[in-house]
């Protein structure tokens, strides 16, 4: 596992034994950081990186120019993980790990200043993790009308079209893999 781009490229992630820790594919994280474009939306961006795991995806998006990541995995021993991948990059004073489930995470950063992404990716046997975040951050003070967050699942699961006025704006499937993107939509009058 690496760094796909960026100033960090090429540089090597530590990994979890086991299959607890399920990271997300370079060749998906490749094809989410293309969707999202312009190094000028990263440009200084601040993220919230959910299910964090090995934090690939948040440190790819540390690489490719953003300015914070809050990273949020509630097992310890997989957390550390992350924290030596982050002090590998030189990027502690870009990064807070939280040691706790997704939803008490929210709760306690909810007075941080709004995050322009969200990514989740709770492992594949919790799916009921996708809708407890989304009702979450469906009226959350962590994110504006532009934020955007992004779930990752697989093809056989359906993480649902949103809650309240988090809608999903766009799916992109990739292998058994897919990526859904969701965005505050205006409430109804």
């Amino acid at each position: 596992m690496r760094i796909i781009a960026g100033k960090f490229r090429s540089r090597p992630l530590k990994a979890p034994q086991g299959l607890d820790v399920r990271p997300s594919s370079d060749r998906l994280r490749e094809t989410l950081f293309n969707v999202l474009g312009s190094a000028q939306q990263l440009e200084g961006s601040r993220w919230i990186d959910l299910f964090a795991g090995t934090g690939a995806v948040g440190l790819e998006a540390l690489s490719r120019g953003a300015g914070y990541i809050y990273f949020v995995e509630k097992a310890p021993k997989v957390a550390r993980i992350i924290e030596a991948n982050v002090k590998s990059l030189g990027a502690e004073e870009q990064a807070e790990i939280l040691t706790s489930d997704a939803v008490t995470a929210l709760r306690q950063v909810e007075g941080i200043d709004p995050v322009e992404f969200v990514f989740l990716d709770p492992p594949y046997r919790e799916e009921g993790s996708y809708q407890a975040v989304q009702r979450v951050l469906a009226d959350s003070p962590l994110l504006r009308p532009e934020s955007i967050v992004i779930a990752e699942h697989t093809k056989h699961f359906d993480p649902g079209d949103g809650v309240g006025e988090l809608r999903r704006y766009r799916s992109l499937k990739q292998g058994d893999a897919v990526l859904s993107f969701y965005r505050r939509t205006a409430p109804a009058t």
